[in-house]
C-alpha cells in the first residue's frame, strides 16, 4: 500500500497553550485535524464559559487561511465548580466537557480536584444534562508508586463513581495500563478512552534506557511493555470505544531538559504520521480510520467528517527542534525516521 485516504481526523486530547505560542501550536495541529478537545490547564485555569470562550477566539486567530478547524473547550474542574457551571457549559455548543485533574496530577494541575466525592450535585448535575467528563486518572499521594497511580485510582476513584452516577458521559484519557484498558471494556457505552502515539509506540524502556530521555516523559509515563501491548491490542481492536487522542504537550527544550523537566511530548508535528506508522506495525491500517476519524466523533456526538486527508508512504525525518517564540522545542520523535507522510 502505497497511499491511505481517511476522513479527516481529531484530536480528541491537545494542548495548545496560550499567547505566543499559539503561531506554532495551532497551525501543526489545524493543518490536520478537524477538530480538537483544548485542554483548560493554563495560568489561570480556563473555568468559566466565558474564559474560554475567550480562550477560544484567540486559537481561531492563528488557524491558517482557508483550513476549517473547530476547537472544542473543555472547562476545568475545581472543587468550586458549581452546577451553574455546568448547565451553562450544557447550553454552550462550542463547550464539549469538564476536565478533571487531581491536584498535583501534572502540569498545572495545582487548581485541581482534591475531593471528588465532594463534587457528588455536580457530577449529578453533568450526567442530567449529558455533558462529558474527560478525566486524567491518576492518584497523587506520595506513598503510591508512580507506575501504580492509575490503576489505584481506577480503582478507588473511578468505579465508586460510576456507581453513584452511573449515566455519566467519561473519557479516561491517555490510558496507559491493561486496568484502564479492562475498565473501559467493563463499562457502558457511555465510558470511553483517549489514547497517545508514545503509549503505543514505547514503554518504559524507551524513557530510562542508555540514559534518562527527557523528551519521552510524560505523564501519565511509560509503563511496562506487557501495558503496552494490552494498549496496542485495545487500538486496533475495532472497538468504538478507543480513539485518537494525541495529549501533544509543548514544552521549551530548556524546560524539558532541566534538572526537573516538565511532563509532555510534542507530537502535533507528526501526529498523524506516528499513528500511521504504529497501525502499519500491527498490520491493521484498515482500523486507521476507525480510530482516528470515526470512533471519537461517534461518541461525542458530532458528524463523521465528509473531507479528506491522504498519507503517502514516503519516508521523512522528524525535525530535531522546532523554532517557536518560547524558545526551541523538541518534538517527539526528533531525528528519527518515519514511513508515511501526509499530502499537503
Amino acid at each position: 500500500m502505497q497511499q491511505i485516504s481517511l476522513p479527516r481526523p481529531d484530536d480528541w486530547h491537545l494542548h495548545l497553550r496560550d499567547d505566543e505560542l499559539l503561531a506554532t501550536t495551532v497551525p501543526a495541529s489545524a493543518k490536520v485535524f478537524g477538530r480538537a478537545v483544548i485542554m483548560p490547564n493554563l495560568v489561570p485555569p480556563v473555568t468559566s464559559v466565558a474564559q474560554a470562550m475567550a480562550y477560544r477566539d484567540r486559537i481561531l486567530a492563528e488557524v491558517p487561511a482557508g483550513v476549517s478547524f473547530q476547537p472544542l473547550m473543555a472547562l476545568y474542574l475545581t472543587q468550586e465548580t458549581s452546577v451553574e457551571t455546568v448547565k451553562a457549559a450544557a447550553a454552550e455548543s462550542e463547550v464539549i466537557g469538564f476536565k478533571l485533574y487531581p491536584s498535583g496530577a501534572t502540569t498545572n494541575s495545582a487548581a485541581g480536584v482534591t475531593d471528588i466525592e465532594a463534587l457528588d450535585s455536580v457530577f449529578a448535575a453533568m450526567a442530567e444534562h449529558q455533558v462529558p467528563l474527560l478525566v486524567h486518572g491518576e492518584v497523587t499521594a506520595a506513598e503510591i508508586d508512580i507506575f501504580d497511580r492509575e490503576k489505584v485510582f481506577i480503582d478507588t476513584k473511578l468505579r465508586p463513581l460510576m456507581v453513584r452516577h452511573p449515566k455519566l458521559r467519561l473519557v479516561l484519557e491517555h490510558i496507559t495500563t491493561s486496568d484502564a484498558v479492562s475498565f473501559v471494556e467493563s463499562m457502558g457505552p457511555n465510558v470511553a478512552a483517549t489514547i497517545t502515539p508514545q503509549h503505543l509506540l514505547m514503554n518504559r524502556n524507551d524513557l530510562l534506557i542508555g540514559g534518562i530521555r527527557p523528551h519521552n516523559y510524560c505523564l501519565p509515563i511509560l509503563k511496562r511493555r506487557e501495558h503496552q501491548q494490552v494498549l496496542q491490542k485495545a487500538a486496533v481492536s475495532g472497538s468504538p470505544k478507543f480513539f485518537l487522542g494525541t495529549d501533544s504537550a509543548p514544552h521549551a527544550q530548556s524546560k524539558k531538559e532541566a534538572a526537573c523537566g516538565c511532563a509532555g511530548c510534542y507530537s502535533a508535528p507528526a501526529a498523524l504520521q506516528l499513528y500511521a506508522e504504529f497501525f502499519e506495525r500491527m498490520e491493521a491500517l484498515d482500523k486507521l480510520a476507525d480510530f482516528a476519524s470515526h470512533f471519537g466523533a461517534d461518541f461525542y456526538g458530532y458528524p463523521r467528517s465528509s473531507e479528506t486527508v491522504t498519507l503517502r508512504r514516503e519516508s521523512w525525518q522528524v525535525p530535531g527542534t522546532v523554532n517557536t517564540a518560547v524558545g526551541p522545542m523538541v518534538p517527539y520523535w526528533a531525528n528519527e525516521k518515519l514511513n508515511w507522510q501526509v499530502v499537503e
